[in-house]
Formats: structure tokens, sequence, C-alpha cells
């Protein structure tokens, strides 16, 4: 049912050579930019009229608005069963709590006497979210989109999700529910690139969407290839690729509590990734056991978890010890890595790459993708090694304002007009002569023009 690749023995290579020979599903961005390409100019050509045809091409309904009426969203929250309800606020809560203390306050940083450096943080003026509608409904993702949005001070967002046969054409009506209960009312049914082209170029007309500075939110392939065809022209989180998870474990984990947590990614997408790296070859044996029954007993087994369990991108990687096992995740740079060793606190702060870092038994990723707190849309293919999941800092622009006298200029103007000469720009330090009667360039500047 999976894979395994042993790396014992030999000292493990360094840097991308290790990378190379670890299980990684193929994910080509590129090759599909060529087929969202016109998708994405023909909704700039022709607004709404073409979004309405995609979703008939598409989704397979026929739509005559895509802007959800609000009439809707209450609706879908009326009717939402109070315990799923329940379980939206407590997730809702809990991430603000987290999102919240993420916030930064302006800082200001006296250089000199008379020079200052203040840094201000301002929220992006207006966001597209985006909230995935395929094999699964994915509230949570509505949650852990706005929210950080939200908490940054974002004035204007508004959320698309593909629309749905079974529901006349609109969303979910779980996400409309998210929706509702976060206050989101600007909402659309639209689904995959030409969502992210919506908010890109903006579509003209009474239910039109703004254009949106960033767009943020997981998809599938022609998502992730829209968002690279806009970068330059909008901000975006990230190329979201297939989930994965990684599991760091010794002879002290729990092969149940591994192999369901395996499982529980794999349930995902046909190329989810499932990785195991263990020292220990019983607990290996123990979980490709477990998998088994646990696979059998559980839902979702023939389109999604067998295949993903048994794809290129899950495999068991054998290991000589915890030092090798360390240097495999920091390669690998997992979206969700769990560590269930000895003394797992420990192990998990000398982790280097890592999207988000689950210690001991008691903290599986299942908790992270809904009440954790912390937020699941999180970097993938090995992203970890550079960048972050999404926060509060996603939506913040940073901005210096640089405020001197004219005695703290004068004091290093003699530095400014060497460098530009340096330079060979000789106009950038004119700018500073320009200012003062200049007598003796590097060693004197007096008076005041």
């Amino acid at each position: 049912m999976i894979s395994r690749i042993d790396l014992r023995g030999d000292s493990l290579p360094e840097g991308g050579a290790l990378r190379d020979l670890l299980p990684r599903a193929e994910f080509d961005v590129a090759a599909a930019l060529d087929k969202v390409r016109p998708i994405c100019e023909d909704v700039h050509h022709r607004g709404t009229a073409a979004l309405i045809d995609y979703a008939e091409k598409f989704d397979g309904v026929k739509l005559d608005r895509v802007r959800v009426p609000a009439e809707a969203l209450a609706k879908a929250l009326a009717e939402l069963d109070p315990e799923v309800r329940a379980a939206l606020e407590e997730s809702i809560r809990r991430a603000r709590i987290v999102h919240r203390e993420q916030r930064r306050a302006p800082h200001t940083t006296q250089v000199v006497p008379g020079g200052t450096v203040t840094e201000k943080w301002v929220p992006v003026e207006r966001v597209g979210l985006y909230a995935p509608g395929g094999r699964s409904v994915y509230p949570s993702s509505v949650i852990m989109n706005a929210v950080p949005a939200q908490e940054a001070g974002v004035e204007s967002m508004a959320l698309a999700s593909p629309p749905q046969k079974e529901f006349d054409g609109l969303p979910h009506p779980t996400i409309l529910a998210a929706c509702a209960l976060l206050g989101i009312d600007e909402v659309y049914a639209v689904g995959g690139a030409q969502a992210v082209a919506m908010f890109a170029y903006g579509t003209p007309g009474p239910d039109g969407c703004a254009p949106a500075n960033m767009v943020t939110g997981p998809g599938n392939i022609w998502v992730a290839a829209a968002k690279r065809y806009f970068t330059g022209r909008i901000g975006i989180d990230a190329e979201a690729g297939p989930t994965e998870i990684a599991i760091l474990a010794d002879d002290t984990a729990d092969p149940a509590h591994v192999a369901s947590d395996l499982i529980s990614q794999a349930e995902h997408d046909p190329m989810a990734a499932a990785v195991l790296v263990t020292d220990s070859i019983a607990l290996a044996d123990a979980v490709e056991k477990e998998l088994e029954p646990q696979v059998a007993a559980t839902k979702h087994i023939e389109d999604r978890i067998k295949p993903a369990l048994a794809g290129r991108q899950s495999a068991i990687v054998l290991v000589d010890g915890l030092e090798e096992g360390l240097r495999v995740v920091d390669a690998y740079g997992a979206e969700h890595l769990e560590i269930q060793t000895a003394d797992a606190t420990a192990v998990a702060g000398r982790v280097k790459n890592a999207g988000a870092i689950f210690i001991g038994p008691w903290a599986p990723v299942s908790l992270g993708d809904y009440c954790a707190g912390s937020n699941h849309v999180l970097p993938t293919g090995g992203c970890a090694c550079h960048s972050s999941g999404l926060s509060v800092q996603s939506f913040l622009r940073g901005i210096h304002i640089v405020d001197y006298t004219r005695d703290a200029l004068a004091d290093v103007a003699h530095h400014v007009v060497t460098l530009a000469e340096a330079e060979d720009l000789p106009a950038h330090g004119a700018a500073i002569k320009a200012r003062f009667e200049w007598k003796v360039p590097g060693q004197e500047v007096t008076g005041t023009k």
C-alpha cells in the first residue's frame, strides 16, 4: 500500500541531492499556464459573461448571475446544523486569539540625533479569498483566510467558491454559512482560474467584482497556475500544491496514531503526500500493518486514499537515527510535520523547515486543520524552506518613514555624495549638494541655500 525508501547505511547527501531522494508529487504549474492564460484573458475582455460560460463548461451549471444574493447567505446560516455552527464558531474564536497577537505595532528607531526611521504596517486594501469546492467542502479554509485578513485590518474582502450543481448553482451552503458567520457578504459562485482572473481584473456591472490587491486561498493546479500568471499584478499567498504530511517518529510512537494521521492527509486527494520518517523497523512494520484495517474502515478509499498512499509522493523513509531523521525532514520541508518521538518538544525545537509542527501524540494535524488556533494555509512542495504559512503579516505592508533634520542630513551628506559618485549616479549626490553651500566636498557642509 505504501513504498519504502531505505536511506540507512551510507552517509546522507547534502542539499538538493537529499531532496531528490525523497518522495514528492508531480505538480507542473508551468505546463498549466498555457491552459489558464486564455481563460484569464477571456474574463478580462468579457467579464461576467465569461464567468457564466465557464460555470456551465467546468461546473455543469447555468447561472444568471455569479454574485451570491444576501438572502442565500442568510438562509445557509439559518439552516446550518447547530453542531456544525458551534464547531465553526469555536474554530473562528480560537483562530482570532492566535492571529490577533500577530499584529505588529509601528516602531520608531532613532538612527542619529535628529534622524529617525519609523516602520508602520498598513493592511492591503482589498483581498480576494478562494475556497475550494471540488472533492470536498472546506469552510475551514474560509476561516483560515478571512480571520488573519480581518485581524490585519483589511477593509474590503470578497470570496469566490465554485458553483455546485446540487445547490442550484450556489457554492456549498456550509461555505456560505461560514461567510455569514465571518461577516463576509460579498461572495461569488466562481471557481478555478477564472475566479483568480475575476479578482485580478475585476468585472464591471452592478453585480461586478472590484479588482483586488491580493488573492489568497488553496486550490487545484489551475488556481495555482492563475496565481502565477497574475504575479506582479496582484499579491498572492502561495502557489498551493498537493497537501502533505511528514511524521518523524521513533519506537516510542503509537503505530495506530501514525497510521491514522497518514490516512487523514491521504483522504484529501489522490496526489496527497503521506511520509513517515523513522529509524525503527518495528514501527515501520507496525504502521504498515495498521494501515490495512484503518483504510478499509474509512471513506474515499479507492478514489483518494489508496492512490495517495501508493503514489510516488508517499513513502516510509528509513534512517539510521534521529539526527538523520532531522536532516531528512528539513530537506523535505513538509507542509505539516508531526514529531512523535521521545522528548518531542526538544526535537521539534531543532526543526528548521516546516509549514507547521505538531508535537507529540495529542497534537495531530487534524487539530491544526480546524481548532488549534493556528493557520492551515501552509507552504507545500518543499517551499517551507523559504516561505511561511498565512498569517496577519501576509496582509500587511511595512512602510518606512524617514524623518531627518537639516543637521542630521548635513552630518552624513558627504557619505551620501561619496556613495552616489561611486555608483556613477552624480544626480543623487547633486540632490544633497543642492540643499547646502557645498564648500569642500567630502569634508565640510555649511549654510543653507
